[in-house]
Parts: structure tokens; sequence; C-alpha cells
């Protein structure tokens, strides 16, 4: 009797087991895992001890994390919420890729490619890390300051293309014969799917999601959410599209519902599995002996690329009027060849776009560039200064700052400057405007600068890293500078700026974590907030009121952590001179009356003995919506009223159960 072939589950035993024990390490060391799982494929691949081949069922897997991969991609975005960053998704993000297309294509063209093959190759480099560039700016905190978000949009604009790109392949690869006309053909295939998709997610599919939550099963709407991803993509694959795009359609079909988000939270455990076994899956094609071989040629291509990207990248966030500190420092977060070009290479190899020369030097230079992220990112600052060190940066910088401030109104004293006009610094100042305190904005966004600007707000254009701006803004003159950046790096050098041009003006820095604050006041800081901490004791304080601690306790007790700043929530610090905050069996409780019958034979209070018998305090009577706060013994109560009583919680548990055994109350 012949059995199946299931000498793939070797592989994949040994790929998950080890997927699993470089998740550990790199976690660990706070490495990305996604270079851990390359590392993988190369060491214990063919070319390496050979504990795991490159068989057909693997391949079939990794496929698989493919489509979940573009399925989650799908399911992220918005049109409603790309709406706000538009232009930086697609003027920052077209220029990136656009620019970086043209330029890699025409040096192929010169090196002797086709021009299929040498505009396919543009594709490929033209994309970044998604995965490892967003993880890295995460831990980092960066991913609300400018730099973060130029980098988010240039990558949502990137993870959107790679489907028309892929699309484009077998028309560059000359397999049309009428490439205009299978152009067309393409395009109103790829029209009539988007129409479906379309009308399936505003009118069909939430109301599919909403019975299927009707049945509070998980297992049910797991089911669902992989149905409509597979089967989409196998109706694009049918129609010649491609399983990539019927994956990214699937997910847009359920980001247009309400369960968008619980669909992502299941999906992403398939994701994550399955994209394991596909990165480990690209490490194994790697040739060692190639690679070493020609190490010194993969070395150069990798700083090219770095040099090429970082310059194009910088150019697009530079275009949209950011200052070249988050132009440079946005470039050299997108500097690497990212994880859909691997998609692109295998679409690519179908339809004989790369010979297997290119291939072995993309994939060298792809990952060696993936391994230099981490390592480019922690040294940013450093590079970023190095630049400024020239004085282009400052020069210019200089030119666009008077170029955009040059219609300023004179500016006050003894004022008030805010750096960032975000959440914190619109608050901040709503409140100074309230309080009829002069006040100034600093804020980086030139298209909301120009938007405030217009409706009269005195908000300026630019950066405070700059000396120059910060005395544009009259600094000298200033009482207090609130910087409310959510770039802790940038804020470290404004503090240092300030100082060397005030030591009178009081500053105040908003950060996130607590371990910013040492370093804060060390360079000249006033006062230190963070986020984490204040968050923390705003959440306890209203804790603390619930449990009718005295408000003249709890203002002590929030106030003397904050001048220890914030010992008390260190783990290291356990001894603390706080007040007692002794929490009393103190609790207020409404009760309704749903009917007139008496309790113990009587509805006047004074008989039903709710203070003698049961040792509670009636606050107050709510009826008919309106609340009764007169109350004496004589007070009757009638039906549907609603009890405020105070207490302990036994003694209102006693009451509410004798209520409910006299049938009158509930």
């Amino acid at each position: 009797m012949d059995h199946p072939d299931f000498s793939f589950l070797n592989d994949l035993v040994i790929i998950l087991g080890l997927a699993a024990v470089v998740s550990v390490a790199f976690k660990r060391f706070r490495l990305p895992t996604v270079i851990g799982f390359l590392i993988t494929g190369i060491v214990f691949g063919p070319a390496g001890f050979k504990l795991v081949s490159a068989s057909e069922g693997v391949e079939t897997l990794a496929e698989v994390g493919v489509i979940f991969l573009l399925f989650i991609i799908g399911l992220e975005f918005s049109l409603k919420s790309l709406s706000a960053i538009r232009k930086s998704v697609f003027v920052g993000g077209g220029l990136q890729v656009g620019l970086t297309v043209i330029l890699v294509a025409g040096i192929f063209m010169l090196m002797g490619k086709v021009p299929g093959n040498a505009v396919f190759a543009g594709f490929m480099i033209s994309l970044s890390s998604t995965a490892i560039v967003l993880k890295l700016l995460q831990e980092k905190g960066e991913m609300h300051a400018p730099q973060g978000k130029m980098a988010l949009a240039i990558l949502i604009f990137q993870d959107i293309i790679v489907v028309p790109m892929m699309l484009f392949a077998p028309i560059l690869a000359g397999q049309a014969e009428e490439p205009v006309k299978d152009l067309l053909w393409l395009l109103g295939k790829v029209i009539v799917l988007i129409t479906i998709v379309i009308i399936t997610a505003r009118y069909i599919f939430p109301k599919i999601l909403h019975e299927v939550a009707r049945t509070r099963s998980q297992e049910i709407f797991i089911l669902v959410i992989l149905v409509t991803c597979f089967s989409v993509a196998w109706i694009s694959a049918e129609m010649g599209l491609s399983l990539a795009l019927g994956a990214f359609l699937a997910g847009l079909i359920i980001s247009e519902s309400e369960y968008s988000h619980q669909a992502i939270a299941q999906a992403i455990p398939f994701r994550e599995v399955f994209m394991s076994v596909f990165f480990i899956s690209i490490g194994m094609l790697v040739d060692l002996n190639f690679f070493f071989g020609h190490i010194h040629w993969i070395i150069l291509l990798t700083l090219g690329v770095f040099l090429l990207k970082t310059t194009l990248v910088g150019m697009g966030v530079w275009a949209l009027k950011f200052p070249a500190r988050i132009a440079i420092l946005t470039g050299l977060s997108l500097f690497q060849v990212g994880e859909f070009s691997f998609i692109l290479a295998k679409v690519g190899l179908d339809y004989n776009l790369l010979d297997g020369l290119t291939y072995q030097y993309f994939l060298a230079v792809s990952i060696l560039s993936m391994g230099l992220t981490p390592l480019v990112l922690n040294q940013r600052e450093k590079i970023c200064a190095l630049f400024e060190k020239t004085g282009l940066s400052r020069r210019a910088e200089a030119r666009r700052q008077d170029y955009q401030n040059e219609e300023t109104d004179e500016l006050p004293e003894d004022h008030v400057i805010i750096i960032g006009y975000g959440i914190n610094g619109k608050n901040v100042s709503r409140a100074a405007r309230f309080a009829k305190i002069p006040y100034v904005i600093l804020e980086l966004n030139p298209d909301t600068v120009k938007y405030e600007k217009a409706k009269g707000v005195p908000i300026h254009y630019g950066d405070a890293v700059h000396p120059h701006t910060l005395e544009n803004l009259n600094i000298g003159k200033a009482r207090v500078v609130v910087v409310a950046i959510s770039d802790p790096a940038a804020a470290r050098q404004i503090i240092v700026n300030i100082r060397q041009l005030s030591q009178q003006v009081y500053i105040i820095v908003r950060t996130r974590l607590v371990s910013e604050i040492e370093e804060n006041l060390r360079l000249g800081a006033d006062s230190v907030i963070p986020e984490e901490f204040e968050t923390s004791i705003e959440i306890f304080s209203r804790l603390l009121h619930k449990y009718m601690v005295p408000i003249q306790e709890i203002e002590t007790f929030t106030n003397i952590i904050r001048e220890d700043n914030y010992d008390m929530f260190r783990p290291e610090n356990h001894s603390h001179h706080l007040p007692d905050l002794t929490i009393p069996n103190f609790t207020i409780a409404s009760i309704k009356a749903e009917r007139a019958k008496p309790l113990f034979g009587s509805e006047i209070l004074a008989k039903i003995g709710l203070r003698s018998k049961y040792g509670l305090h009636l606050l107050a009577i709510k009826r008919q919506d309106q609340f009764h706060y007169d109350i004496s013994g004589d007070t009757v109560i009638q039906s549907n009223d609603i009890l405020y009583v105070a207490g302990k919680k036994s003694d209102i548990d006693v009451f509410y159960h004798d209520m409910k055994a006299s049938g009158g109350y509930s």
C-alpha cells in the first residue's frame, strides 16, 4: 500500500523549531526577527548545514505567507485614515519610488540590460522593509515624530504600488504581443474586480460579518475571514491577475467593516507563522560560496543602494517642504531593500526578468542592507550631525524658514514658545489663549503651518534643532518654552540650543518615558513631564476618588510623586514618604424601587429604618428624571424611584437583599 509523501513535514518541523528559537534570541537582543529568519535560512539551508531543503511543500507554505502578508496590508489600508496624510503618501512615496525606478533602470541599461529587465530591477530596489523599519521606529518611540510619520507614509505607498508592479511583470517581459491592448485588458479586469470588491465591501460583507458576530463564535468568525482571504485571491488568479492582488483586495473588503480590528487580531498569528517560513525560504536561496566569493562587489553595491535610496527618499521628503534634518533621518530609515522585493523577485524569475547572477546579487544586497538597518537607525543622529557640519543643511534651512515666515507679525515679549503643534501643543495653546497669555507656536509640518496661519493662529514654520530658528522667535525675551514633540533626540538638542541662547527662560519638556527625565534635566530642562506616569497618576487619582480618599490627600500624594521625579513608580525604589492613604470601606450605590409595594409594611422613609437598622444614608432620590435632595423622615418612596444610598458595601448588600425579599424593590 502506497503512503502519502509527508517528507516535507520533516523540513516544516525543523523550520518552525528554528523560527521559535530565533524569535526568542532576537527578541532578547531587540533585533528584528525578520533578519534572524533570513540568517536561519542561510545557515541551516542547502548552502549551510543542509538541515532543511527548498522542497515544494515549503515553497507552498511560503506563498501562503505572502497571501497573509498582503491580506493584512489590505486590512490595515483605510481610505479614511489615509486622507489625513494623502499628500505625504502619494507625493513623498510617489517621488521616491518613481525616481528610484528611473535612476536604477538607467544604470542597468547602461550596463547592457534590456529595458524591461532594467525597469523591473528598479521596481525591486525602490521598495523598503515595512516590517523592520516600523518595528524599530516603534521601539525608539518615533512613530509620531515627523520622520516616523514620513517613513510610514512612504512605506504605505510602497505597499500599495507593489501590486501594480507585479501586474506589469508580463508586459515588461515582452510576453504580450500587443502591449497596449493587453495593458488595457489588464486594467479592465482590475477595474471589474475592484468594482466587485467595493460593492461587496459596502453593501454585502458588513451584513455577513454582522450575522457571524451575532453567533458569538470565534471559530465561525475565523473561518469566514480565511474563506474570504483565499476565495478572493483565487478569483483574482482565475481572472489572470495575481494571488497577491486578490489577497490585498480581500483585506480591503473587510477593512471597510466595523469588524476589521477583530479580523486583524485573528489573522496576524497565521501571518507570523507563514511569514517566518517565507523569510527562511528566502535565506535558503542564498549561495554562500557566491556571497563570499563576490563580497567586495556586494559591499560596493550595498553602499550604492544606501546612498541612492537615502538621497532619493530625502528628496521626496524635502519636496514636501520638511526640514533637511527630517529628510535625512527619513532617508536613513528607508535605505534598505524590503521584503516585498523578494516577492517581486520570484515573479521576475517566473517571467525571466532576472537571470541567476543578478538574482544572487539581489539576494545578497537585500539581506545585507536589512542587517545593517538597526545599526544605521541607531547612528542616524550622528550621521545627520556630520552632514549639518558641512553648512549646506543650515543655509538651506535658514533660507526656507525666512521664506516661510517673511510675512509674520511682530513677535510678543514675555511670551510662551510652544514647540510642536500636536495634541499636547494644541492643548497648551488653547490654555494660553484662554488665560490671555501671549504665545507663539513652532511647527515642522508646512501644511499645518499654512492651514493654521490662515485661521489667525500665531504659528511659524521651522526646526528648533537649529538655533537660528529659536532666535527668530525672540527667545531672549520669552518667559517659558514648552517642548511638546515626539522625537526624544531632537528634544534633547532643542534643550541644549535654548540654554545656549537663554539661561532665564523656563523649559517644560514632554516625554514618553520616565527614563528620559534625568537626561533632559541634566541638559537644562526645568520640568519634565513623562506621559506614561502622568497617565498612571491620573488613573490612580480617579481610583482614590472612588474610594472616598479626601481630595487634599490625593493632591498631596500626586505632588510628592512629581517632586520626586516619579520615583515611587520605579521598581528599584520601595521606600517613600507618602501620606497615609488608608482606603475606607465606603460605597455609594443606586437601587431602584420598581413597584409601590411597601417595604416592611411602610413606604415612609422613617419607618423603613434605613439609617437605624442598616446604617445607611440616603443621599438623593431620582424621580422622573429629576433629583431630589430635600429628604426627611416623612419622605414617601414612590414606584420607579432610584435611591442613592451611601455606607459600607456589606450593609448595602443586606438592605438590597431585604428589599428583594419583601418584593417591593430590586
